[in-house]
């Protein structure tokens, strides 16, 4: 099966990571353990953006509070999926009205803008409901490195709107870039880089692509700075790691805070996914590991002349789906528990069909609208002029989906609304840059930035040799 494929501003340049304190619970709302990632998502002179994950290690809640305090005199101005206060330099969140609920090893994410003056250092304790964070982790998984917050931030400037207080358009806008990534002159051969998924993490982008050649597929690995680098940005093809030689090809990286581990989900013929604690170690990726024991019933049944593909994970606070294509009209869907992930996918369902196989072909990409009870789907289609994206909006992952910007003449992203900087006809398998890097796949709605494969126009010939190349789209209409 040599098909294809495989998600803008992400997460960390700080990481501090408290874990799973022991206590007696004395009221209903106590939590007998908790680990929390706080991440600066950006920073620049004078302020900064930080995104919040709670992992509740203990029995289930209600509600919750989590307090802790800034040593260098930072202010917070903003805040969403919260309701914050500070007194001084001691800082309390409170769960907003929908997300104060959090299953055992679920998660609760909140996200907020700071002012910062001298330095910027991540606090060192937390406690919620109460109860001290104080360190000890779970038994699943090694402990990634903390990282202590760097003094500048990427050297692309921040966004100056604020976060999450707007809503989807629907209708979307974009600029592109030209050609950011492409194939080096390395002796490998490769005709295409494309399926990007991409996070921000510790001032680094770090972007995951399928290689495509006439003779197969497989994954690189490549990290910078600032889009400026993303040209000369070195790479590390993953056939050299343990993940192996073989068809290896549309990537999903994130970071899964119940184990403290990314994760990378890819094809390989099953749906297949590698562990790493450090994401920036190209060799610590773990051999593959398949989610099924081979392809579900219902997507044999229904796949018809197609291929099974593009398979992406994205959790809620207690459930985690898997979504994967066919290229013959139809989207599936399996689920697991949270704490069961990655073991466990099952109840593989049609979550979404189109008797034209081209207005629903694959790429999926399902993501949690930051600051509001929604998520996003979007799916890549074959249009007169050239693939584009629909989309769709949910209120849960597990539920029906409502048209967004769903027509070739109105996409979520396509040649109909590339208003600026348009060099291919195709808006191809890509992702969003997150404002999150966990398993909730949170963006925000405001000034969204989309990797993409795009070709130019012209191109020809077999699939697997096409000259694809990966550019991103900037939302010139945001709402925010």
């Amino acid at each position: 099966m040599f098909r294809h494929r495989r998600s803008v501003l992400a997460a960390a340049t700080a990481l501090v990571v408290a874990a799973a304190g022991i206590a007696t619970a004395t009221a209903a709302q106590a939590a007998a353990g908790c680990r929390v990632d706080y991440t600066v998502s950006s920073q620049w002179q004078g302020g900064f953006g930080a995104a919040v994950t709670i992992t509740n290690l203990g029995d289930p809640i209600t509600s919750w509070t989590l307090t802790w305090s800034y040593a260098a005199g930072q202010q917070i101005t903003q805040a969403w999926n919260t309701t914050l206060t500070q007194s001084g330099a001691a800082v309390t969140a409170r769960n907003a009205g929908y997300n104060g609920s959090v299953a055992t090893n679920g998660t609760a994410s909140f996200g907020f803008n700071g002012s910062w003056t001298g330095s910027n250092p991540a606090p060192t304790s937390f406690a919620l409901n109460g109860v001290t964070c104080t360190g000890t982790a779970p038994t699943t998984g090694p402990t990634p490195t903390a990282s202590t917050t760097p003094t500048t931030g990427p050297t692309s400037a921040p966004p100056t709107s604020s976060p999450p207080t707007g809503s989807l358009p629907s209708s979307f806008r974009w600029s592109s870039t030209g050609p950011l990534i492409g194939p080096k002159n390395d002796g490998r051969g490769i005709a295409g880089i494309k399926d990007p998924s991409v996070v921000y993490y510790n001032g680094r982008y770090h972007v995951f692509a399928s290689t495509a050649k006439s003779s197969g597929y497989n994954l690189v690995y490549t990290s910078f700075t600032d889009w400026s680098q993303a040209s000369s940005a070195p790479f590390t093809y993953l056939d050299t790691t343990p993940i192996g030689t073989g068809y290896r090809a549309a990537p999903e990286v994130f970071y899964f805070a119940p184990q403290r581990l990314w994760y990378l989900v890819y094809q390989t013929g099953n749906a297949s996914y590698s562990t790493n604690p450090d994401i920036a170690n190209p060799a610590g990726w773990s051999a593959p590991k398949n989610f099924y024991p081979s392809m579900p019933a219902i997507i044999s049944q229904n796949i018809g002349s197609g291929y099974w593909v593009d398979m992406w994970v994205s959790c809620d606070s207690s459930t985690c789906y898997l979504f994967s294509s066919d290229d013959n009209g139809h989207l599936y869907r399996s689920q697991t528990t949270l704490a069961s992930f990655p073991n466990g996918m099952t109840n593989t369902v049609i979550a979404m069909s189109d008797a034209n196989r081209n207005n629903l072909f694959e790429a999926s990409n399902v993501y949690k609208v930051d600051g509001r009870n929604q998520w996003l789907l979007i799916v890549e289609a074959i249009g007169a002029n050239g693939r584009y994206f629909r989309s769709w909006t949910a209120t849960g992952l597990g539920g029906s989906w409502t048209p967004l910007a769903a027509t070739e003449a109105n996409p979520f992203a396509g040649k109909a609304n590339v208003a600026s900087g348009a060099w291919s006809n195709d808006v191809s398998h890509g992702e969003m840059v997150r404002t999150n890097v966990d398993q909730t796949l949170t963006i925000s709605p405001c000034t969204m930035r989309y990797l993409y494969q795009g070709l130019a126009p012209g191109s020809g010939g077999d699939y697997n040799s096409l000259p694809w190349r990966l550019s991103l789209l900037t939302q010139t209409n945001s709402t925010c």
